[in-house]
């Protein structure tokens, strides 16, 4: 038997079918969002790791560097104490051998003190007895040094300083309340100097002054100058009969060979009787020494300034500073 066909009218729309079920479309947009967050919350998670990251590369890194940064330190400052080491046995060693020291200050550099480091030690020794010692200006019982105050304002005017400085100084150092200047004493120390820096503190002493004095100044040793070191502005100030050509003429002296004994000053031309008069405050050969010891590496520095001093040949520390 035969089936039926199925027939349209002409003319008779056949509604279409829903393409899904209701509200699919919505779903849709609801799975989008979804996804869409998943996305950020991805990049979030993955900004914050990667932070913690660097900053923990970062902080070993740091860590790292300072460790790296402590041992040059260490490292050097350990270089710097060997220069020192070296200096005081080269010291003590030059006290008991020769019966002078020449030159005033001298200056090497050594390099090896670690086995396969770069880093070198410059040593820089200066002899403290080649400069007017500032605090030799009162005797220990407090009395004016009426010879070394008449030194001192004749180093002041080899340098082209204010003579009324050497009042100032005395003022600050001697146990007195009487002003040699209207402003001399106030806030005197009434003590010896402890420090060369000190005289920064003392009225009418500004920065260039001191500058200027530094190098030819010193708080040790005793009290003696050495014509062996001395500079030309120390010696003029030993006596107001030598002047600048006189002085140098010490220096030109000692050139060719140090001096052995100070008696042998009067070998120099026109000190033949200059020169006794200068017994008792001249001498050859310094107790106290600055050593300067800098090791480097790098672009590393460490430096170590201390003063040795030195008895029967034994060298004891009396000044140490390390930056």
């Amino acid at each position: 038997m035969q089936k039926p066909s199925l027939r349209f009218k002409e003319g008779v729309k056949v509604p279409r079918r829903s393409p899904g079920f209701p509200g699919l479309a919505r779903h849709r947009e609801a799975i989008g969002n979804a996804r869409g967050m998943v996305l950020v919350l991805t990049l979030s998670v993955m900004a914050i790791i990667t932070a913690m990251v660097v900053e923990f590369s970062y902080g070993v890194y740091i860590s790292n560097q300072a460790l790296y940064n402590f041992q040059s330190a260490q490292r050097l400052s350990l270089m710097a104490k060997s220069g020192v080491r070296l200096a005081a046995r080269t010291l003590s060693e030059n006290a008991q051998q020769y019966p002078y020291t020449y030159p005033g200050a001298s200056e090497v550099s050594h390099q090896g003190f670690f086995k396969d480091s770069p880093g070198v030690v410059t040593l820089r020794i200066e002899d403290e007895n080649s400069k007017f010692n500032v605090n030799s200006l009162l005797y220990p019982n407090g009395i004016l040094n009426e010879e070394a105050f008449h030194q001192f304002v004749g180093l002041l005017g080899a340098l082209g300083l204010n003579p009324s400085i050497a009042g100032r100084v005395v003022d600050w150092i001697d146990p007195d309340q009487e002003p040699r200047l209207p402003d001399s004493e106030k806030a005197s120390k009434d003590l010896s100097l402890d420090s060369l820096d000190e005289m920064l503190l003392i009225p009418g002493l500004d920065r260039a002054v001191y500058e200027k004095l530094l190098p030819y100044i010193t708080i040790y040793g005793n009290g003696m100058i050495n014509i062996n070191g001395a500079e030309v502005p120390v010696l003029i100030s030993l006596s107001d009969a030598i002047n600048k050509e006189m002085a140098e003429r010490i220096l030109n002296f000692r050139k060719v060979a140090p001096f052995e004994k100070a008696e042998e000053i009067v070998k120099v031309a026109g000190f033949e009787v200059i020169g006794q008069s200068l017994m008792g405050r001249i001498t050859v050969k310094g107790d106290a020494f600055r050593v300067i010891a800098t090791a480097g590496e790098d672009d590393w520095k460490r430096i170590i300034e201390t003063v040795l001093t030195l008895s029967e040949g034994q060298a004891t520390i009396r000044y140490w500073k390390e930056f």
